[in-house]
């Protein structure tokens, strides 16, 4: 009997033991963006779908840890996004949160993180200021952001002779990085800014901000805005004939939903600087198919991209650490492993939390050139990864030993 019980017990513990392992293996990661708003094309639903087949393609390298996706809605508030994020953090389990466009909302998602040693991956957000003075250890800003959309289309239109600006901008973190950044490079490059005006966020009627761009004469007025607005924007622009005029739009921030929204009669000829673009190569190709099966017929993003490549490279990190809780830990695991993915090849992130990769200069071809519904860009120039993003020294993030 005395045998038996402690075979049973053995067991018992041996039980115990092998449950505390499998909890060891468990991560749970939240994709926040906006699923409803003037962001839920470039991001929404869409992430939540590359996030899963981040989580697909991952069982095949580590079949033993068990990965939950939930998801939420910010609105595009930074007092929502950080009370989901503490949420989640707090009393759900999540480990890590992924996506949150809108910088206001992603620079309060950030803190806490910090905040709770969790962990933070930026794929939809902007702002340079997430690798800068607001750098944190705990964060990994991925895809893209205003310094990398100044350096790429900023200066493309200056050194094609757009010399004189006035900016329409987003009047929230996102608009105010991507103006200053913008500003910088256009008078780096022997350019003047004429003027600025600052639009509320998701605004209908651009006609009062128009009108003032249209009266300061400049030569290019420089769009720092996203989604829904840059959509807005430029549907208003060409009714008040605005380029007609002899003026143009420079969209700062323009994503392949924004193009696919407006038609190429009104987007033709639009210069814009991205990270990924579904029809670049056979691999996001392929990818784009896999997505679709879930999205229907839709076009996806360089956001949803980059959640699809920042979760499968944390997936990477928890999985060479054997733990998820010490987010920090996990943060300097994702510094230490290079990346190395099929949608944006192989790269590094930086001390400062930057992700490093290859940056693309593209142009939005005439309905003539187009062979296909989502056939949308040209080539015009690769901006390679040691030039595509703020250099480490100029950022002032914290992290960074002088």
């Amino acid at each position: 009997m005395r045998k038996v019980i402690g075979a049973v017990a053995a067991a018992a513990v041996a039980l115990g033991l092998g449950t505390a392992a499998h909890a060891q293996q468990t991560v749970k990661i939240g994709v926040l963006n906006d699923m409803s708003g003037l962001y839920a094309d470039l991001a929404g639903r869409g992430s939540v779908a590359a996030a899963k087949l981040a989580v697909e393609d991952f069982a095949k390298i580590d079949p033993n840890l068990k990965v939950e996706i939930v998801s939420g809605d910010h609105q595009n508030k930074p007092d929502i996004g950080s009370s989901i994020a503490t949420k989640w953090f707090d009393n759900e389990g999540v480990d890590m949160i992924v996506d949150v466009p809108t910088s206001s909302v992603a620079l309060a998602v950030s803190q806490v993180a910090a905040n709770k040693n969790k962990v933070f991956i930026g794929s939809g957000p902007a702002s340079s200021d997430l690798t800068g003075s607001k750098c944190n250890a705990n964060t990994v800003h991925w895809t893209y952001d205003t310094w990398m959309l100044a350096n790429g289309t900023g200066k493309a239109v200056v050194k094609t002779g757009g010399d004189t600006w006035f900016f329409i901008t987003a009047d929230y973190a996102f608009g105010h990085a991507l103006e200053r950044d913008t500003s910088e490079v256009v008078k780096a490059n022997g350019g003047k800014v004429l003027g600025a005006v600052r639009a509320p966020l998701n605004t209908s009627d651009f006609s009062s901000f128009l009108l003032q761009a249209q009266s300061s004469k400049a030569k290019v007025i420089g769009l720092a805005n996203a989604g829904g607005d840059t959509i807005n924007s430029i549907k208003q622009a060409a009714e008040f004939g605005i380029v007609k005029g002899g003026q143009s739009l420079a969209g700062l921030l323009i994503f392949s939903t924004d193009v696919v929204a407006l038609g190429l009669p009104t987007a033709q000829g639009l210069v814009l600087t991205e990270t990924w673009y579904w029809d670049l190569n056979d691999n996001n190709r392929a990818w784009t198919k896999r997505w679709q099966k879930e999205m229907g017929n839709k076009v996806p993003t360089m956001v949803q991209a980059g959640v699809y490549s920042g979760v499968l490279h944390y997936l990477k990190a928890v999985s060479a650490l054997k733990q998820s809780k010490d987010g920090k830990a996990v943060v300097d695991k994702m510094k230490e492993l290079p990346t190395d993915d099929t949608l944006f090849g192989k790269g590094s992130i930086r001390v400062d939390g930057r992700k490093i990769h290859p940056a693309y200069l593209f142009e939005v071809k005439k309905p003539s050139e187009s062979k296909s519904a989502f056939d949308i860009y040209k080539l015009r120039a690769t901006i390679p990864a040691d030039e595509a993003f703020r250099p480490l020294k100029d950022g002032g993030c914290p992290l960074v030993k002088s």
